[in-house]
């Protein structure tokens, strides 16, 4: 099973949707919480979806029970609470909400997971992939940066 992951900032439209193009990914799912922001441009939920579909004929589905809480967030954010905090409390509430057992396992596989952040280093969508891969084994995570 492979599961790729990508973020839209710093990317230009063009190459966020060319990675996802060259990926073979059939599925983006949006993990993120808030997916209709302004500041997200290309991203936006409806924009999205319509890119999606006419540039790659991907499908779009958006998922925030994979995406950490308001509070927790806005914590982050405000840097309230450092990453090793932040990643702490995340793994707690993905365990707590069991999203390995939430029908993800079909739709996941050759899927790529969609947040904000440029690069994986300091995301929630890598720790969903290495959660799933960890329980599920036999995954191959791959960020497209």
């Amino acid at each position: 099973m492979n599961i790729y992951t990508i973020g839209f900032t710093k990317k230009s439209a063009e190459k966020f949707f060319d990675l996802l193009q060259t990926s073979g990914t059939t599925t983006l799912i949006d993990v993120r919480l808030n997916n209709v922001s302004q500041l997200a441009g290309f991203a936006k939920r409806d924009d999205l979806k319509f890119f999606l579909d006419k540039l790659c004929g991907m499908a779009y589905i958006h998922r925030p029970d994979l995406a950490p809480t308001q509070p927790m967030l806005d914590d982050y954010k405000k840097r309230v609470i450092d990453w090793a905090t932040y990643k702490k409390r995340f793994l707690e509430i993905i365990k707590n909400r069991s999203i390995k057992d939430a029908g993800l396992r079909g739709l996941v596989d050759n899927a790529v997971l969609l947040c904000t952040e440029d690069k994986p280093h300091q995301c929630h969508r890598r720790l969903v992939a290495e959660h799933l891969a960890e329980r599920w084994g036999g995954v191959t995570i791959e960020h497209l940066v």
